[in-house]
């Protein structure tokens, strides 16, 4: 939905709901698009989204059911609280299991226990079975229904179990088994068309199956997904059976999740953090992110303290101050982007970081005399005086290696360690640099400090 519409998509909804006109609420949304009317519940507050859902829920629960898999599974589960016992195990069961699974778990336990009795047998099973893999694994995000047949099966008995079976989330793919249901291989469903009847699936499948075991982290899966460009990829158990099958819809979300992630992470922001809410929610959210950066910025003021004897003499150096200690952080955040995204898509890990190591730091370094010479000649200009500039373009150098190599190694330390690597990277690398750079622009301002009086 354009950006044009949806303001006014918005201002029409929250016109009707205040109104009380849900029939005309009704009819504002109805022809919408799932996706774009979990857009517009994401402009709206908890008490608008609740109104809008119930509309939906009341005139069309498929459409509600659409909807709700669209939705960020924290606002899912949040808005559900509201509703019925018999209300939600409906819309489960409208739904794909791996799109109940996560809002389910964030349910509270009695309400997430009542829900799964409510349900009937099949879908309640095959959520109760997503919710014993680890969050953010294959397991987790697969879905339960695919196309799998024995590999004796042949193409004219194919087409009729595929008909019978009806319609699957994931109709890509036809998979290969053997008597004890291992993945043996894979068949499009053109291959299917074009083979003859009675061919053996055995004869025409594709033996090099890429798949993901149910353990396996869902950024991985990802990459495979992209790298081998799928539309959806098997998930195994330890015994290389089939199990479930991840779809190309499904890595876009965990994408967009692991991107939105890592941004907040970098940002020091928790990643439950909206618009939408208060501004006392808010300040729980981001005080504790701030308390840190308190902790970590507090070296800076203490190095600066050291050298106020250099500064009373030559106040001038506090003048260019803030230019060491920007660029230096500029220039660091540069350098952890590209790290975070290089560890985030699996093409940089600390054993293989050499040669990421070595450019970043030639990138620094060249940036720095670049960067260095410019103001050595604007602070010359302005103050006359050939050491300033000597001063200020040599901690400048100094500072922008620095960003360069915590830049780099911070992450790769903290995948090392287990830790997410955008996780803290940017107030550890500020901490550095501030505290670098003025250490080493008051201290060279120390060393010169007879020839800037």
């Amino acid at each position: 939905m354009k950006v044009q519409s949806l303001r006014i998509v918005i201002s029409s909804a929250r016109k009707f709901i205040n109104m009380g006109a849900l029939t005309h609420l009704w009819n504002l949304v109805k022809n919408f698009h799932a996706v774009d009317i979990s857009s517009l519940m994401d402009h709206l507050t908890s008490r608008e989204k609740l109104i809008l859902f119930n509309t939906l829920y009341e005139n069309g629960k498929e459409k509600s059911a659409e909807v709700l898999s669209e939705l960020d599974a924290e606002d899912a589960a949040h808005m559900l609280q509201e509703l019925q016992i018999d209300q939600i195990s409906d819309l489960f069961q409208m739904i794909p299991s791996d799109d109940a699974a996560p809002i389910l778990q964030l349910l509270p336990d009695d309400l997430k226990e009542s829900v799964l009795s409510a349900m009937e047998e099949k879908p309640s099973e095959d959520v109760i079975e997503l919710l014993h893999y680890e969050e953010e694994t294959a397991g987790r995000i697969m879905s339960p229904d695919f196309y799998a047949l024995n590999e004796n099966t042949n193409v004219s008995d194919t087409i009729t179990a595929m008909q019978l079976e009806g319609h699957v989330e994931s109709a890509f793919y036809l998979y290969v088994i053997d008597n004890q249901d291992h993945l043996v291989g894979v068949v499009s469903l053109r291959q299917i068309l074009f083979a003859r009847p009675n061919t053996p699936l055995k004869d025409i499948m594709t033996k090099d199956v890429i798949s993901v075991h149910t353990e396996t982290d869902q950024e991985e899966v990802a990459r495979n997904v992209a790298d081998y460009n799928l539309v959806a990829i098997p998930v195994v158990d330890s015994e290389h059976k089939l199990v479930g099958v991840v779809t190309v819809d499904d890595v876009i979300d965990v994408i967009d999740k692991e991107a939105t992630e890592d941004i907040y992470k970098m940002l020091s922001l928790d990643t439950s953090d909206r618009v939408q809410d208060s501004p006392f929610t808010s300040i729980k959210k981001r005080l504790p992110f701030l308390l840190l950066s308190l902790l970590t910025a507090s070296l800076a003021p203490l190095v600066v303290n050291h050298f106020k004897g250099t500064i009373e003499q030559v106040v001038t150096l506090a003048v260019f101050m803030p230019l060491v200690a920007a660029l230096g952080g500029i220039a660091g955040n540069q350098t952890i982007a590209i790290i975070v995204r290089e560890i985030a898509i699996g093409q940089t890990e600390w054993i293989s970081a050499r040669k990421a190591l070595l450019k970043e730091i030639l990138v620094g370094f060249g940036n720095g005399i670049i960067l260095g010479s410019i103001l050595a000649v604007i602070s010359y200009l302005l103050i006359k005086n050939p050491y300033l500039g000597l001063v200020l373009g040599t901690a400048i150098i100094i500072n922008l290696f620095i960003a360069a190599l915590l830049g780099t190694l911070i992450p790769l330390f903290l995948k090392l360690i287990r830790l997410d690597p955008a996780l803290g990277s940017v107030n550890l690398l500020t901490m550095c640099t501030d505290s670098i750079g003025f250490l080493s622009f008051l201290g060279l301002g120390t060393l010169f400090l007879r020839h800037l009086s």
